[in-house]
């Protein structure tokens, strides 16, 4: 009887908060609706409505009642939770993206149009990402054989990246997978000491579960390596240029490819993707996955991260791990009975260029190109080693709390030069109370927030300095004799 009253309160508050969040329902009703291959009529009589006014309710031109709602909702299968979450995170970006090629320009196709289709269509949005991907990849490999047979240097256009797939497929999952933890958990019981997961003890399981030998190298000059598995002598061989947190890590991963290869195979079944190559890289991304549960198993990390407010580097030093492996490890607590914070996470290099995005927190990441020059996962590199916290503004209003950090990767031989990557980790800023890092900002001082955008061709700021491009849906016009902040802002 409680537990009926607790979950109608809930679907009356979210009802109530449906016009705050400005969706539209009526669309998504007709997707759920075609999925069960239900008529419009049908289900016209079974909400006991005319087939007209459900068709006004399905095409957006008119507003459903409540009782209505929860009655649609019964009759579909679903949760109201499915009508009223936001369009799928950065599609509506990614679209927006994909339309500032050349070949649109005639198009003139505007912003609410773009989210039109995703509300409506997301099926269709997501196969334009596909098409996009694979033209872009394909006019890369034109350009390089054109490169390599005349010798010369043709272009440098964007393209798809194939790790792109990687996080279409974590997305997709919302970056957590149950079986994985699972066996995860019964490892880290065997092999743990003090709620630590050391490397002598992941060496020993190798070897005593899968007669795996593992061996620390020093690599030749000319062979440089930070890992080799060699099947046939079941011997794994790992850099001495590596630290001790990515030899374990990769320690780890290993115990996941002898024992959890076959759950992992069956998660990359469930996706379709568009090659070999970005399957396997998939494959490791959840062998890597594995890995980072088995040193920070589930329950003990979440325990930890409730307690310590997500401070990232206390989360090393009790795990001892690396900051990069606890910053990915924190986007994967997303299990609906112990939920952590919905976070997303990018990694940039000192070109601008993302090899790695994740969002649950909302926050809109670029897919094709560079991100807003104003987060603070770029300007993280002007202070290296120091995390930097700050309060994002969307142009839409929405804020994010958002922290960076540099971090090396490389070898750690002396003389041998070190690559620099920023890691960036962030929220909605309703999860401040929760987040260490806000501690020392004001989140109602409109002074100390940080207005960003998503990338400057899908931003409509006209105030910004640091613009490299103009705003794809406005129109500019270049004045030789006047200039506003940018070439690209007039102040007419």
């Amino acid at each position: 009887m409680w537990k009926f009253i607790v979950n109608n309160n809930l679907q009356n508050l979210q009802i109530e908060n449906m016009s705050q969040l400005d969706l539209k329902i009526g669309p998504k009703i007709k997707s759920f609706r075609r999925q069960l291959g239900l008529q419009a009529n049908k289900l016209a009589e079974q909400l006991g409505i005319s087939a007209s006014y459900l068709n006004l309710i399905e095409s957006g031109k008119r507003k459903i009642d409540g009782d209505l709602l929860l009655k649609v909702c019964e009759e579909l299968k679903i949760e109201l939770s499915d009508l009223t979450k936001k369009s799928d995170l950065n599609l509506v970006n990614d679209i927006s993206e994909l339309l500032d090629d050349q070949l649109f320009e005639d198009l003139d196709i505007v912003g609410p149009e773009v989210k039109d289709l995703v509300n409506t269509n997301p099926k269709i949005a997501r196969a334009l990402i596909k098409l996009g991907d694979q033209f872009k990849e394909k006019d890369h490999e034109m350009i390089n054989k054109v490169e390599s047979l005349s010798g010369k240097i043709i272009d440098s256009r964007k393209t798809s990246f194939p790790g792109e797939v990687i996080s279409d497929f974590l997305q997709e999952k919302k970056n957590y997978f149950p079986k994985l933890e699972d066996f995860a958990n019964k490892v880290f019981e065997k092999v743990q000491m003090n709620n630590r997961t050391r490397y002598i003890a992941l060496c020993e399981f190798l070897k005593t579960e899968y007669s795996i030998t593992v061996k620390d190298v020093i690599p030749e000059e000319s062979k440089p390596f930070s890992k080799i598995y060699n099947k046939n002598k079941k011997e794994l061989l790992l850099s001495d240029y590596n630290s001790l947190e990515t030899k374990k890590l990769h320690a780890a991963a290993q115990i996941a490819q002898e024992g959890a290869i076959d759950i992992i195979n069956d998660y990359l079944s469930e996706f379709k993707f568009p090659s070999e190559e970005s399957k396997s890289l998939t494959q490791i991304a959840l062998l890597n996955y594995c890995g980072a549960a088995i040193l920070m198993p589930y329950k003990l990390f979440h325990s930890e991260c409730k307690k310590l407010k997500y401070d990232l580097e206390l989360l090393q030093n009790t795990f001892a791990t690396s900051f990069e492996q606890v910053a990915h490890r924190v986007t994967c607590l997303q299990d609906p009975k112990l939920p952590g914070i919905p976070f997303h996470m990018l990694r940039v290099d000192v070109a601008g260029n993302i090899s790695k995005r994740f969002s649950l927190s909302g926050i809109e990441i670029p897919r094709y190109g560079g991100a807003c020059p104003r987060w603070n996962v770029y300007s993280a590199f002007t202070r290296p080693g120091v995390i930097q916290a700050a309060v994002s503004k969307m142009t839409n209003g929405e804020k994010y709390v958002c922290i960076a950090r540099t971090v090396e990767k490389g070898v750690g031989r002396f003389g041998q030069s070190k690559s620099i990557l920023s890691i960036g980790l962030g929220c909605e800023a309703k999860y401040a109370k929760e987040f260490v890092y806000t501690e020392n900002l004001s989140l109602n001082d409109k002074k100390t927030e940080i207005p960003i955008g998503v990338s400057c061709r899908t931003c409509d700021r006209l105030d910004c300095s640091q613009r490299a491009f103009p705003p794809l849906h406005k129109k500019f016009d270049v004045d030789i004799n006047a200039r506003g902040v940018s070439v690209y802002v007039s102040d007419k």
